[in-house]
């Protein structure tokens, strides 16, 4: 029996609400994407985001479950990414060429530790995903990071231009037969969506409004990051690069046009308020230290959001008849979004089949 096909609202027109706007809608469902700003300019954490997808980094600090979900998600982001270029003619600059850790001599423990850590959470059958560097591997691998003797390859993990791949979404929905009402706030329960116009009803609605869904999920939060955008010619990184160091963490993401996106703070505050002073220089030095070429790159941009999280800084994917609800992607959002969309269109044909049988 063929599955029925519902009339869906999604809120929120976050990198989660648009990839469940196209999924959902390529298999025949009518889809209605709903967001309080502008598509074409979003302005949430999806926006700001350095878009890593590093299951294996992500794991040192994290528990399991997002390895699994972030590892879940690789294996399906190249198609997706194809899907979505040939859809919308554009490209994301989807690069899977593995992440590199380093560390300054006096802080090679982090390194080792770091090492130690992952081999103790993934096991004996997993280990091969770290590979050991050398300096003669390191340099063939990364020939800017002449600074460093040793490192730690990551040969699994991928990052997307998330800027660009929003653009590619906003296109492809916007070609589709997807229904987009951006800067319109709505307020979300089962079957229905309330906006100032009035109740709207349709067969199930998802929410996906990250901070906007506060009062529906207990314990909901915003942490704010903080990211820095800087241009320059003389530093070709190929992927990219952590710096591990004893009080903070830098992550170095080559662009196109010379840019690269540094980051990133992680600051229990819902401030929006501009970058501070404290973190523009901790960057900016903790950068200058990978390569002293940095020093006369041109900052070309702050960014500043929060990030929403649980108190256990695990993803939310609730439901009951009519409603459902994603949430809490924290800093894994590129990571962690193909894995829940996958689960919600599981769940979505648990909700129409058991509708069925009722009926």
């Amino acid at each position: 029996m063929a599955e029925r096909k519902l009339s869906i609202a999604v809120a929120g027109a976050g990198l989660m609400g648009r990839l469940l706007a196209w999924r959902l809608s390529k298999v025949g469902h009518q889809i209605t994407l709903f967001d309080s700003g502008s598509l074409e300019k979003p302005a949430g954490a999806c926006q700001t985001a350095a878009g890593m997808i590093s299951p294996l980094s992500e794991l040192f600090h994290c528990p399991l479950p997002i390895y699994q979900l972030g590892m879940q998600s690789l294996q399906h982001w190249p198609h997706w990414v194809r899907q979505l270029e040939e859809l919308s003619g554009e490209s994301v600059d989807y690069r899977q060429k593995g992440s590199i850790l380093i560390a300054h001599p006096q802080d090679r423990s982090e390194l080792l530790q770091f090492q130690q850590e992952l081999n103790a959470k993934l096991g004996p059958d997993n280990r091969d995903q770290l590979q050991w560097l050398d300096n003669s591997s390191l340099h063939n691998l990364e020939p800017e990071l002449d600074r460093f003797d040793q490192g730690l390859f990551l040969a699994s993990e991928a990052d997307i231009d998330n800027r660009k791949l929003l653009s590619a979404l906003h296109k492809a929905l916007s070609q589709s037969n997807v229904q987009l009402r951006e800067n319109t706030p709505v307020d979300c329960g089962p079957e229905r969506i309330k906006t100032d116009s009035g109740d709207e009803s349709f067969d199930l609605v998802i929410d996906t409004r990250g901070l906007g869904a506060r009062d529906q999920i207990k314990g909901l939060r915003g942490v704010r990051g903080e990211v820095v955008v800087v241009e320059t010619p003389e530093v070709k990184l190929n992927r990219p690069v952590r710096l591990l160091h004893p009080r903070y963490q830098l992550y170095a993401v080559p662009r196109a046009n010379n840019q690269t996106v540094i980051g990133a703070t992680e600051i229990e505050s819902e401030d929006m308020s501009p970058i501070s002073l404290r973190s523009t220089m901790e960057l900016s030095s903790a950068l200058y230290s990978i390569h002293p070429a940095f020093a006369e790159a041109r900052v070309i941009e702050t960014r500043v959001n929060c990030r929403p999280a649980t108190m256990d800084n695990l993803p939310v994917l609730e439901s009951e008849p009519g409603l459902i609800r994603i949430n809490g992607l924290f800093r894994h959002g590129y990571l962690l979004a193909p894995a829940l969309v996958l689960r919600a269109e599981t769940e979505i044909s648990r909700l129409t089949q058991a509708t069925e049988q009722v009926t």
